[in-house]
């Protein structure tokens, strides 16, 4: 008996196409176990193509108790193989990605360092002093005149 919510997780459920796919177990070995109640189904179709849902972990208990554990084993192997190349590629796009960023934003900082490096002559800019003379205030002028 399915556990509650098992239908609904992500990855609990597959169907008898990605089963066939994954644990090399053909539609018949899926509606025999069906047909014996090891296994649970439930029907769905997507865009009129019907297929049978039914939960990975059934599945795996009646692939074990059928076809013995060596070759459950020698299949989630196989499975978890290509989830690690898959990440492992993605991650190597991510690298490059990286790297490129990485090189453009090297390149950016030296220009700027060029830009900001002192002259030839070893000496610092100078900094232009600013005079700045405080504005005549016309109301104190005004004050004063009245007297």
């Amino acid at each position: 008996m399915a556990e509650y919510g098992e239908w609904n997780r992500k990855g609990a459920t597959l169907s008898d196409k990605t089963a066939k796919k994954e644990y090399k177990v053909d539609q018949e070995f899926i509606i025999k176990g069906i047909e014996t109640g090891k296994l649970e189904c439930r029907y769905a179709s997507v865009w009129g193509s019907p297929f049978i849902k039914v939960l990975r972990r059934q599945l795996e208990e009646y692939i074990t108790s059928e076809l013995g554990p060596e070759y459950l084993a020698k299949a989630t192997g196989k499975i978890e193989l290509q989830k690690i190349k898959k990440e492992i590629a993605e991650i190597e796009l991510q690298l490059i990605v990286l790297s490129t960023r990485k090189a453009g934003l090297v390149a950016k900082k030296a220009k700027l360092e060029e830009i900001m490096a002192t002259p030839a002559d070893g000496k610092s800019p100078k900094k232009p002093k600013l005079k700045l003379k405080a504005p005549k205030n016309k109301l104190s002028s005004l004050t004063t005149s009245r007297e």
